[in-house]
């Protein structure tokens, strides 16, 4: 469920006409839900209630600090990947406690202002990564709360490029070496060995795989228990899907996953902590785009759009397929035809997508392409030097600007000629000439 309905044929984020925030703020822009954002948060920890969880929203899905506040007063933590994303989270008013800090690549830097800040655990990749972070901890005096992330090798069953939880794949320490490598942290003199992280992967459609990871988890932590090491925590990891309309596939409620880790993990006594990401800010965000142009061609019918593959990464990236609807609802027995909804970025990846049911349109009209709260203006660039796209979040029948556009000409200052360059000649007339010709 969204919030994002038509209401008197214009289609409304919560109390407000998207074409209100378009005319104010120009297009492209990113537009999110404060009521599906709370909604989405809350449906899930009412799921998990009985487990006592504590719930560390996945900060890569949507790093906006207008976001991360409002899901940090509901309560929600942290699963940040970056020094960046732990400032970010600490910004927004995420207390240090409930951060964890995840990713295969930390650097030193990045493990000494977690441990600084008091973050709940840092969850380690690699058998050299907890030597570094030990060697971090003994510098700080402290040791440093970690958990294991182990990588159980069980297919997820989604995208190639977010299943995380396979042998091949580059997360994870190995299922068959996690024991003795556990063994080996808890004797290191700068770590506090906590417990166990798993993630398999993103976008899930299936409880079957978390339930096949969850009981290798299991098994793990009485094979460790054995031997007389300690297992505290059990970091579970995110990766419930949403359903984005285009496949009729049913994506399981929480408490379906909620059941799924009660039969599996419940019972030992662990405290549990969840990443979700995707499932409480993707159905939260719109990106409402203008049609610049429609262009007939031989075979196809292109609807040109303002925004681009640098707005909105995804359907390049992945082929992920987002619902496109006019922000103006069609009249009634409108007649529809396919069309390619397309970006003005000089790829010909640069589509929203192909045989596109729509009705009339015309140069000037908005478009919504929902679904985009997730890994959309978390990954967008100034490819094509482009302008990064602004974020509103609406409240009721407020809204405010959360992120700025941020123009070219502001990007262009970070830049700087060399100065061999500045004590150089200007750049002589036949080279002017030949650039002018295109030679």
């Amino acid at each position: 469920m969204d919030h994002f309905v038509y209401r008197r044929h214009r289609l409304f984020a919560e109390e407000v006409p998207l074409a209100t925030i378009a005319e104010a703020v120009g297009t492209p822009v990113y537009v999110y839900a404060t009521a599906t954002l709370r909604r989405h948060y809350r449906v899930l920890a009412e799921a998990l209630s009985a487990l006592s969880p504590t719930i560390c929203y996945a900060i890569k899905a949507n790093g906006n600090i207008g976001v991360v506040a409002t899901l940090a007063r509901e309560g929600a933590g942290a699963d940040v990947v970056s020094g960046g994303e732990l400032l970010t989270a600490l910004s927004a008013g995420v207390p240090a406690s409930g951060i964890v800090f995840s990713g295969v690549g930390k650097t030193a830097e990045e493990m000494a202002a977690a441990l600084r800040a008091g973050v709940l655990q840092i969850n380690a990749e690699s058998e050299p990564e907890l030597e570094l972070l030990n060697r971090v901890g003994q510098g700080l005096g402290v040791r440093a709360p970690v958990a294991l992330r182990v990588n159980p090798d069980v297919d997820a069953h989604t995208h190639d490029k977010i299943s995380t939880g396979r042998r091949e794949d580059k997360f994870g320490i190995e299922w068959t070496a996690a024991h003795r490598i556990y063994a080996r942290a808890a004797k290191m003199p700068g770590l506090d060995v906590a417990g166990i992280a798993v993630h398999i992967g993103s976008q899930l459609t299936d409880v079957s795989p978390f339930r096949e990871a969850f009981r290798r988890v299991r098994d793990l932590v009485a094979m460790l228990r054995a031997d007389g090491l300690p297992v505290r925590t059990l970091d579970l990891g995110g990766g419930l899907g949403i359903p984005y309309g285009n496949d009729g596939v049913v994506v399981p409620p929480p408490d379906a996953y909620a059941r799924a880790v009660a039969e599996t993990v419940g019972d030992l006594g662990c405290k549990l902590i969840f990443e979700p990401g995707r499932m409480i800010v993707g159905n939260a965000g719109v990106l409402v785009t203008r049609i610049l142009r429609i262009k007939e061609g031989s075979t196809r019918t292109f609807v040109i759009v303002d925004a681009g593959m640098n707005d909105l990464l995804r359907p390049a990236l992945y082929g992920a397929w987002h619902e496109v609807v006019p922000v103006c609802a069609p009249r009634p027995g409108a007649d529809f035809r396919d069309v390619d909804i397309v970006g003005p970025i000089c790829e010909t990846s640069d589509a929203f997508g192909s045989n596109r049911k729509m009705p009339p349109l015309k140069e000037g009209d908005l478009l919504a392409i929902r679904s985009a709260g997730a890994y959309g203006r978390a990954m967008a660039s100034a490819y094509n030097a482009r302008a990064l796209t602004p974020e509103v979040l609406v409240n009721g029948a407020e809204w405010a600007v959360v992120q700025e556009r941020i123009a070219i000409e502001a990007m262009l200052t970070t830049q700087h000629l060399p100065p061999w360059i500045l004590a150089g000649e200007a750049i002589p007339e036949a080279a002017q000439a030949r650039a002018g010709a295109g030679g």
